[in-house]
């Protein structure tokens, strides 16, 4: 009904999983690059668990899409299996030929037609949705099912999609050997409020609008508190708010417009079953990350896999020295809308232009570089806290300790603004803090290979007694120019919302 209204070719916050609106950010595109490692590396049952409307279907529909070709996927969306019933589903999935319904003929066949696969080179992953639902027959089953090995290598790879209660139920003293047998735990938090609004930019642009963010503060602000940061609940407010201004034929989203939203959504009551189980599950998640970064580094990047390398480079998670991360805020309450505490990764929301920024010279260390390959797989980390003193960004920039390609665009952007006219334009691809040091640099080497090298460019301002970096492509005339030349970007660089600015912002 709003699309015309608002230039948009679908609707943007449908609550249905469409794979073209998978939002990489706040550690979800991070989560799905250490998922297909595990799979592709033959890592045994992995758990992801998440609240209600935290997008776990969206990303197990995702995961789906990007495994290699020769991975085998088996998705079970009904959780009220049988222990007998789970064993004809999967063989149902393969094909195998059944000569007798007899439970041990079907797992010997089961097993056969896996050893075959195996020797064809193929993969079989099964993924379990709602597996928080599942009888803990069926759960014990899979168990025994994730026994099925050759001599050296898992036969069938295991996900379990599930709310938080499937953590109580592994928690069961009976449940001891399967949980003994899941070897990564993966948390989806709920969006904190920069992730919101980087999230809903984003699900406007994936569904075709083009102009300047229609979503105020204000009304930020409200769904942030009205949504607990979950997804679907976003989707639903956005949908209404968006609906609401159409019908009072404004095009600017304010908090009116979200107040009636959340009156007719009526959420009120529901809230977050579990928060300590989510925080705790996010440092999990993140150490685990960070050792398979680690891992990475170390080995010189994971044997080649056919993962789709422009959905990965988007993602561009941040990797740094492995720290322990700090405790994650809790998201807001209904009835306390103030600002939550910033998420552990890195925002990558485009920032309002700053009032005073001054371009610094590059970070003097360097870290050693960083290979491209291993871009998709290096996980996020989170820069350790520096004091607030005059002298407190210079000592973060030094703390990052850039890689080579940061450097080398830094230097590189300072002469470029030493020439370039205040009327000049350029396109603002990314924003991060100076602590993403290897955020930067992934994202500068995947954004090499497919735009040109020498357009693309580094700076670091400082506003409001924070330091933020920026990466930005193109020289142009105008803004018509930089319109016209972001509508060519390719789709990996516009996942999180180019825009184009002017020379004279980074100089007033």
């Amino acid at each position: 009904m709003y699309l015309e209204h608002f230039g948009l070719t679908e609707a943007p916050f449908r609550i249905t999983p469409h794979t073209d609106f998978f939002f990489e950010g706040a550690n979800r595109g991070a989560t799905l690059e250490a998922l297909l490692y595990a799979i592709t590396h033959d890592e045994g049952i992995v758990k992801v668990s998440g609240e209600v409307g935290s997008g776990k279907t969206m990303l197990c529909r995702v995961l789906m899409e990007r495994l290699p070709q020769h991975v085998v996927t088996i998705h079970l969306a009904n959780p009220s299996l049988s222990r007998e019933e789970i064993l004809f589903a999967l063989a149902d999935e393969l094909q195998v030929n059944l000569a007798t319904n007899r439970v041990s003929a079907v797992l010997r066949a089961l097993q056969e037609h896996l050893i075959d696969l195996y020797a064809q080179g193929r993969q079989v992953v099964v993924l379990i949705d709602e597996a928080h639902a599942m009888p803990a027959e069926t759960l014990e089953e899979i168990r025994l099912l994730s026994n099925l090995e050759s001599n050296r290598h898992k036969l069938l790879q295991i996900v379990l999609f599930g709310q938080p209660e499937l953590n109580d139920i592994l928690n069961r003293n009976e449940m001891r050997q399967l949980k003994e047998r899941i070897t990564h735990n993966f948390t989806l938090e709920p969006l904190v409020r920069a992730d919101i609004a980087q999230y809903i930019s984003f699900r406007m642009r994936a569904a075709g609008f083009k102009g300047p963010d229609v979503f105020s503060p204000a009304a930020l602000k409200q769904i942030a508190a009205a949504s607990l940061g979950l997804t679907r609940r976003v989707n639903i407010l956005c949908d209404k708010a968006l609906l609401a201004a159409f019908a009072g034929n404004t095009h600017e989203i304010t908090a009116p417009h979200v107040k009636a939203a959340i009156r007719d959504a009526d959420f009120r009551g529901a809230s977050l079953a579990r928060p300590g189980i989510w925080l705790g599950g996010a440092a999990a998640a993140a150490l685990v990350l960070g050792a398979i970064a680690a891992f990475h580094y170390q080995s010189g990047g994971p044997p080649q896999a056919d993962i789709p390398a422009a959905p990965a480079a988007a993602t561009l998670p941040a990797a740094a020295t492995p720290v322990a991360p700090p405790p994650v805020a809790p998201p807001p309450a209904a009835a306390a809308p103030e600002s939550p505490a910033p998420p552990p990764a890195a925002a990558s929301t485009p920032p309002a232009p700053p009032p005073a920024p001054t371009v610094t010279a590059p970070a003097e260390a360097a870290p050693p570089p960083v290979k491209p390959a291993d871009a998709p797989a290096l996980a996020p980390a989170i820069a350790a806290a520096t004091a607030h003193s005059e002298a407190a960004p210079r000592q973060k920039d030094r703390q990052a300790r850039f890689g080579p390609l940061t450097q080398q665009h830094l230097e590189a952007t300072r002469k470029w603004l030493d020439a370039a006219g205040d009327s000049r334009w350029f396109i603002q691809l990314l924003s991060t803090d100076p602590g993403s040091a290897a955020h930067l640099e992934n994202f500068l080497a995947t954004a090499a290979r497919l735009v040109a090298p020498a357009e693309l460019r580094v700076y670091s301002v400082e506003f409001g007694g924070t330091r933020r970096m920026g990466v930005i492509y193109g020289d142009y005339p105008s803004r018509e120019a930089a319109m016209n030349a972001m509508g060519s970007l390719p789709q990996a660089l516009k996942l999180y919302g180019p825009y184009p600015r002017q020379v004279r912002r980074l100089r007033s």
